[in-house]
């Protein structure tokens, strides 16, 4: 799986502009080259196979090695299974300040390759796109993150702050061979006062970049899977205790579950401005998403046409697995479901299950949580050094943009880092609301990223990092 590291190397000379007698001038980078760059580290991490069961992480940080080896740039792993590695290397700075983190996750989820358009796996690049799984879920921040460490170590320049990059395994369901093994057992390796890592999106409206999506809280994955037990028998024979009846019934009550819409700060505050940012219908709908007299309109209208902000706005619960019966005339004794169940943050676990048990009112179906693998930590604060860089950023890139803090309908490993006190920030790559609710995002059988936004997705990793980290 590995990949010759050499072309990097070669490449750099390329990328280095003639440095000129100001500091500013130092940290001028060739962004057409850089670019081509890392849509070819892209490609080649999107061809590396590491699905997530069973991992194989430690392929990847295989090819990262030595892409940074043929740097002379140190790193170090650390792994709790050999085959499913995370990777560290710092660019060292004066001290100081505190270091920054930046990370992505190398494991991806796996495919059903007959249902895609381009192979899953190849790295096709075709229309202006990059094909394949993890182009957005999460190779393109582990590809920033790489990017902005080579520029870095080539570039030589003084930092105030070391940059600590983390390619981390286990992100999709499995933290305990990355993120929380990384914290509980190697701590002083990732310790750092601000993240910045996957979970943000910034929003295309009319052509251009109009919204900065920073993710800085997310929800709590809380699944459960439902398990209903009946009376085997004969396919000839109806029963109302049919366990795959009952589990029917059960899985399209929980999946038709409207639960109340409840705002918090982060997304009454991404609302608001919302609808001062849009016109029309669009504008109204995001003025009104939680007007008692229009919610039912609205709220139809979001989970047919725009089902990420419909999940913004409440607790979710999403039907993902089926598994019951083995012989077509048999009525099996048991089936089961699996929910997706993605809780606001503040929302009362206990409760939420025991409304679940009474809305599918059978005591034949039993409730069974999953494990909880992910701390609930509190949000990132949008009043530091941090969030403030990230607005002078955003605003010198894409000047009639807005910087929102954004919760994130998914999880992510800046969970664990805020709990241990880091505030953890997410960005993600440019993307119309279209884009966003299409078969091409993450998880999908198409996923895909533009060239485009991957090139200003390491632009602005990289601006991010300089602004706040290199010395005066």
């Amino acid at each position: 799986m590995r990949t010759d590291g050499s072309r990097y190397l070669a490449a750099a000379a390329a990328l280095l502009l003639p440095l000129f007698a100001s500091a500013q001038d130092r940290y001028l980078v060739d962004w057409e080259a850089t670019g081509e760059e890392a849509i070819g580290i892209l490609v080649d991490l999107v061809r590396i196979e590491s699905v997530n069961p069973p991992g194989n992480e430690t392929w990847v940080v295989d090819h990262l090695a030595e892409v940074l080896s043929a740097e002379g740039i140190d790193f170090e792993t650390f792994a709790l299974d050999p085959d499913r590695a995370n990777l560290v290397t710092r660019y060292r700075g004066n001290g100081s300040k505190p270091p920054i983190l930046i990370m992505g996750h190398t494991d991806v989820v796996g495919v059903q390759a007959d249902k895609w358009t381009e192979p899953p796996f190849s790295g096709l690049r075709h229309d202006g796109y990059v094909w394949g799984r993890g182009t957005l879920d999460d190779k393109d921040n582990v590809t920033a993150g790489l990017v902005v460490m080579l520029l870095l170590h080539r570039m030589g320049i003084e930092m105030d702050r070391d940059i600590i990059f983390l390619a981390e395994a286990g992100e999709e369901g499995t933290p305990e061979v990355g993120i929380t093994y990384m914290v509980e057992n190697h701590w002083d390796k990732i310790a750092a006062e601000y993240a910045i890592a996957e979970g943000g999106t910034n929003r295309v409206i009319g052509g251009k970049v109009s919204v900065v999506g920073i993710e800085t809280t997310e929800k709590v994955p809380r699944r459960a899977k439902l398990v209903a037990r009946g009376t085997a028998g004969h396919g000839s024979v109806p029963r109302n205790d049919n366990a795959i009846l009952m589990l029917a019934e059960a899985v399209a009550k929980a999946g038709r579950w409207q639960t109340p819409v409840r705002l918090n700060e982060t997304t009454r505050a991404y609302f608001e401005r919302m609808a001062t940012m849009t016109d029309g219908e669009e504008a109204f709908r995001y003025a009104n998403v939680d007007n008692p007299a229009l919610q039912a309109d609205i709220d139809a209208w979001f989970r047919d046409n725009d089902p990420l902000h419909y999940s913004m706005l409440r607790s979710s619960v999403v039907p993902t697995i089926i598994d019951g019966g083995f012989r077509k005339n048999v009525i099996p004794s048991t089936a089961e479901a699996m929910l997706d169940i993605r809780l606001l943050p503040d929302e009362d676990v206990d409760a939420f299950y025991a409304e679940l048990e009474a809305l599918i009112d059978n005591p034949a179906i039993e409730i069974v949580p999953e494990r909880v693998y992910r701390p609930i930590a509190v949000p990132s604060g949008i009043d530091n050094e941090m969030f403030a860089v990230i607005e002078t950023v955003a605003e010198r890139l894409y000047p009639e943009s807005t910087t929102l803090p954004l919760m994130s309908t998914g999880a992510t490993d800046m969970a664990q880092l805020r709990a241990k006190g880091v505030e953890a920030y997410g960005i993600g790559p440019a993307r119309t609301l279209e884009e966003l609710n299409s078969k091409f995002g993450a998880h999908s059988d198409d996923e895909r990223i533009a060239e485009a936004a991957l090139v200003d997705m390491v632009r602005f990793l990289w601006e991010i990092v300089i602004e706040i980290g290199a010395a005066d």
